[in-house]
């Protein structure tokens, strides 16, 4: 496997296997393709160590059925890796027992509300949210809150958001950031998504 090395080393006080195994925050964010790809890759190799993994979609809707989707609920329940559980915003939240009827911001909040509670009780240890840099864009859910509560989470649990104009200060929180930018798409020259490539 590959080496990588640190071009600058801390003072921080931590052995190299203590800051190796820090809790990461990571924000895949742009307007080009395959920031959820991305997220949902990372997926796979938490699931390939066994770790449990909850998948958030905060704008997809619920009709929208990604290859990852059914992928890694496959893979959860084989029993080889850790377990995965996927919820929907647009399936109304798992969780959430009034009626279909909430509108997209009241259901971005008790989806939010839910990543809360389960890392506050160490559910997963690799939680990906989908989608979420819209609610805060938009201006749904507070940023700084969602900074707070990711800074102070417990435990050794990594989280990776994926979405569009990610706020500036999610971004200077986080630890990875990696921005996708288009060159080309497809989309361009009129050609729409296709099995296999875009779901």
């Amino acid at each position: 496997m590959p080496q990588g090395q640190p071009t600058t080393v801390p003072d921080d006080g931590l052995t190299t296997r203590q800051r190796r195994n820090r809790p990461l925050l990571m924000v895949h964010t742009g307007i080009g393709k395959g920031k959820s790809t991305a997220a949902f890759g990372l997926a796979l190799r938490a699931w390939n160590q066994g770790w449990p993994i909850g998948v958030f979609q905060f704008v997809k809707s619920a009709k929208w059925k990604v290859g990852e989707e059914n992928a890694l609920k496959v893979l959860g329940a084989s029993g080889e890796g850790g377990s995965v559980v996927w919820n929907k915003m647009g399936e109304g939240w798992s969780w959430v027992q009034r009626d279909g009827q909430m509108d997209n911001e009241e259901a971005a909040r008790e989806g939010w509300e839910q990543v809360k509670r389960d890392l506050a009780a160490e559910t997963y240890r690799l939680y990906v949210l989908d989608e979420f840099a819209y609610p805060m864009h938009w201006g749904w859910i507070d940023t700084d809150e969602v900074i707070e509560v990711l800074r102070d989470r417990p435990g050794a649990q990594h989280v990776v958001i994926t979405g569009r104009n990610a706020p500036q200060k999610l971004l200077d929180a986080a630890d990875l950031v990696t921005e996708m930018s288009k060159v080309k798409h497809p989309m361009d020259a009129g050609q729409k998504g296709q099995r296999g490539i875009e779901w």
